[in-house]
């Protein structure tokens, strides 16, 4: 593929879910749509759901398939300006200062226009991401935005709104072409109505059977297909047991990785309990399935798989 080919934007919902599928990201037809939709009209995309689903993912794919370079800001409580958006590069400053000092400069004006200039600049993820390179603007991804405070989000909306940072030293510096905005969020907390506005909105969804088994099949193609099917087959019914924290994709992933490197073929009450660190995170869960209810959920699913034969 040129390059040319690989940075165009696609044309239609179907060539969306084509571009995404050809990088082995599976997009349901409603995903396909809004991601199409938020390319086209250039706004930011929203991306809700539980952790593990792949929110991620979509962003990473979409560098990769559209071969822009990807930028990403994660977010974490605390998070401010200097970290996100830009800083000065205060040592240098000072050895300028010091250098006209001693050079005699005492044109006032003259130090600061120079100390406060580009070259002194340091850009974080968000002026980065306003900055295209060729003329290809970047995959800006805001990273679990939920993590950060109600005023990192309130200065993010300049961002989102106009593409644009304002540098009090420098004044406004506007994209000259508009970063593709992907902003996820595990709905930790609730994200201001403002910043939702300005962005197209999608929930992302567990995978049904079929494509998390086709995901398995992508991404662990070592994996046998009857284990694949067992695997998936489990991990759905996980999901409905109302558990601390449900096995996302990625989980799946991984313990199918892991399955296929201990050379399984099926799935047996030893095999489950010895390995489902790879698959659940918290220790009251893996309790839980360690105990009667696992092995319970491996009857059903084994029934239920002989019934489909």
């Amino acid at each position: 593929m040129s390059d040319k080919a690989a940075s165009s934007l696609p044309g239609s919902i179907d060539e969306t879910i084509a571009l995404l599928g050809a990088h082995d990201y599976l997009a349901g037809r409603a995903l396909g749509t809004v991601l199409f939709l938020a390319l086209k009209m250039k706004r930011p995309l929203f991306l809700e759901g539980e952790a593990g689903v792949g929110k991620t993912e979509i962003a990473k794919v979409l560098s990769k398939a559209l071969d822009r370079p990807l930028i990403r800001l994660q977010c974490y409580e605390g998070l401010d300006v200097s970290s996100a958006v830009y800083e000065w590069n205060y040592p240098a400053q000072m050895l300028e200062i010091r250098l006209a000092e001693a050079s005699g400069l005492t044109d006032r004006d003259r130090v600061e226009a120079d100390i406060f200039s580009e070259r002194y600049l340091i850009r974080r993820p968000v002026l980065q991401a306003l900055s295209s390179v060729g003329g290809r603007s970047p995959v800006f991804l805001i990273d679990e935005l939920d993590r950060t405070d109600e005023a990192f989000e309130a200065f993010l909306l300049e961002v989102l709104s106009d593409f644009q940072v304002t540098v009090p030293e420098l004044g406004t510096i506007t994209a000259a072409e508009p970063p593709i905005v992907i902003i996820t969020t595990n709905r930790t907390r609730e994200v201001h109505d403002a910043l939702k506005r300005r962005c197209l909105y999608h929930w992302v969804e567990y995978p049904e059977a079929a494509q998390e088994l086709e995901i398995i099949r992508r991404k662990v193609p070592g994996c046998n297909e009857a284990l694949s099917r067992q695997i998936v087959a489990y991990v759905q019914k996980l999901r409905t047991l109302d558990l601390f924290k449900n096995p996302g994709v990625a989980e799946t992933i991984d313990w199918a990785t892991a399955l296929t490197e201990l050379d399984q073929l099926a799935l047996d009450p030893e095999t489950i309990s010895d390995t489902l660190g790879a698959l659940l995170k918290y220790q009251d869960d893996i309790a839980r399935i360690q105990g009667g209810e696992g092995k319970r959920v491996l009857d059903e699913v084994k029934s239920e798989l002989l019934a489909t034969e």
